[in-house]
């Protein structure tokens, strides 16, 4: 309070001053961690309820390309949401590390791949195989944030495909 009134009173703060002040005005501009968590909760649900109205639109015959686009929202929402944990910078820092490229460029290049093929060239079937690679990839991308959960799941599947 005493710098934001030397600063009304026309003095002229320091260098240090300033850098705390810019500082203190990005810390204030940062959410809290409970409204992170609440945003957080938002996005999430509502990817996760846009993911579901496009599947009951295919179910209803609305045809490929509203669930397409609904369910490829929906992953789309529910991936940004985790901006809110942890910012949006460093979250696609983390996205684009080593441990995550290929399958964070996966997902990026299935869900460009599901818009093409369902709004440009109407192609369901290929719309489907762009969907599938995208939950497959959208899978294997979360499973790298759980420490040993990739592993845990190439032990599996080379177990069940062993005689």
């Amino acid at each position: 309070m005493d710098k934001l009134r030397r600063v009304l009173s026309g003095d002229e703060p320091t260098p240090e001053e300033e850098s705390s002040i810019i500082t203190q005005i990005n810390d204030m501009s940062t959410l809290s961690w409970s409204t992170r968590i609440k945003a957080f909760c938002i996005c999430f649900v509502l990817g996760i309820l846009l993911s579901f109205l496009g599947s009951i639109a295919l179910f209803l015959h609305r045809g490929i390309v509203v669930f397409a686009v609904f369910y490829t929202i929906g992953n789309v929402v529910s991936m940004a949401s985790t901006c809110f944990l942890m910012g949006p910078f460093k979250q696609i820092k983390k996205m684009f590390a080593e441990t995550r490229l290929i399958a964070t460029s996966i997902v990026i290049v299935a869900i460009v791949m599901t818009f093409i093929s369902a709004i440009v060239l109407k192609k369901a079937g290929l719309t489907l195989i762009f969907i599938i690679i995208q939950s497959l990839a959208m899978t294997w991308y979360s499973l790298s944030y759980i420490p040993y959960a990739r592993d845990a799941v190439r032990s599996t599947v080379s177990a069940c495909f062993e005689v």
